[in-house]
């Protein structure tokens, strides 16, 4: 079989990009698409794979302003050549859903949530503080992208989503199933550290939407120490907000991540994630979890066992239920046993019986990588292939 995989675009580090290497990871023979790629931003193990990207990757400022240019994705995702496919499986927040395929393959999605731009407004809108002008014309783009997103939504033959919350989502915006498989967790980055120091820890890309600033407001109430692990646009904002307490140490290499994360005495995670990998990648390290109760969150954390919830997304309840978490004590053997369930050998596992079960024989593809290059060339793609990069 010929397999496509697309994933939206690599311009970011987070959750999404790191099941699209696990899927990949999962299919080596396949050929890889994305709207656009920037190089520093692919996962370790596909920065010197080719893939094949779309017309975007020449407009400027792609690095810094790739999100105003949302209008002209589905564009790109028109341009993107998918004949001659058996199989097409997406990863997709957003616009590859709704590429176009050859009538006899079967296309599969890897739903990481239905756009957020398109069916969320309200809050994107209020997160982001659009003024009256900036708020009449992304209106307006709304209601294109909503059209245009439930029309793309028909193009799968199947969804996955990565949560139960995701799924939901799926049905109410799409009226479309979807089979769950949660995303993996590499369980061999962490380790258990028996020793455990005085703080606080937020591992996240610092957005809006992922409520940092709830964070931030209640470990300044309580003086308690937080490492600020992640780099994003509201850094700025929300080191005008902290106290003496909280330190923002940007991007830092994975070892020394993981060595926060094994002496930490909590994770804070106060956002509505979909799904929400760090609860389970702090909890592979033998700790628990204060989030917020919505979401992915609540199929990850398992209340008293592996951490706590919080009912309502602002400091005072954050502060409560960090003061409850301080009475209790935490098994760490408990806690990485939980996220052992959600291993990189059990998504795999998962998904490639998915796959079989919608028709789809893996062990018949192999020879389609060795004349993968030839393919690209004949169909006029050489142009587009570039290794690892835009």
């Amino acid at each position: 079989m010929k397999i496509a995989f697309v994933h939206d675009y690599f311009t970011q580090r987070g959750g999404a990009e790191k099941v699209a290497d696990e899927i990949f990871q999962t299919l080596p023979d396949a050929s890889l698409f994305s709207i656009v790629a920037l190089p520093d931003m692919m996962p370790k193990r596909l920065k010197n794979k080719a893939i094949v990207t779309t017309w975007m990757r020449y407009l400027p400022f792609m690095r810094t302003a790739y999100r105003l240019y949302v209008a002209l994705y589905p564009f790109a995702v028109s341009s993107l050549d998918l004949s001659g496919f058996d199989v097409v499986i997406t990863s997709s927040s957003g616009f590859v859903k709704g590429v176009k395929k050859d009538d006899r393959a079967i296309h599969i999605c890897y739903c990481h949530t239905p756009m957020r731009w398109a069916w969320d407004a309200p809050a994107y809108i209020a997160r982001e503080k659009l003024g009256l002008m900036s708020r009449l014309i992304f209106g307006r783009l709304v209601r294109l992208l909503r059209s245009w997103d439930l029309k793309a939504s028909r193009q799968p033959d199947f969804y996955v989503a990565n949560s139960e919350a995701v799924a939901a989502r799926i049905q109410k915006c799409y009226g479309r199933t979807a089979t769950v498989i949660h995303p993996p967790i590499d369980l061999t980055r962490f380790s258990a550290c028996d020793e455990q120091e005085d703080y606080y820890l937020i591992l996240a890309r610092l957005v809006s939407y992922k409520c940092i600033d709830v964070a931030v407001a209640a470990c300044t109430k309580l003086n308690k120490r937080l490492i600020v692990i992640g780099e994003g646009p509201d850094r700025a904002r929300l080191e005008s907000m902290a106290g003496p307490s909280i330190s923002f140490l940007g991007h830092l290499p994975d070892a020394t991540v993981e060595q926060y994360a094994s002496r930490c005495k909590a994770l804070l995670f106060p956002g509505e994630e979909d799904f929400g990998m760090a609860p389970l990648e702090i909890a592979a390290a033998g700790r628990p979890t204060i989030a917020f109760r919505g979401g992915g969150a609540i199929e990850t954390v398992v209340e008293g066992v592996t951490g706590m919830f919080f009912d309502r997304q602002d400091s005072d309840s954050l502060a409560s239920a960090i003061e409850r978490f301080e009475k209790q004590t935490w098994n760490p053997s408990v806690i990485r046993q939980h996220a052992q369930g959600f291993a990189t050998e059990v998504f795999q596992e998962s998904f490639l019986t998915f796959l079989k079960s919608v028709g789809c024989d893996l062990q018949a593809q192999q020879s389609f990588a060795r004349n993968a290059q030839l393919a690209w060339d004949r169909r006029g793609l050489r142009g587009n292939v570039v290794p690892g990069g835009v």
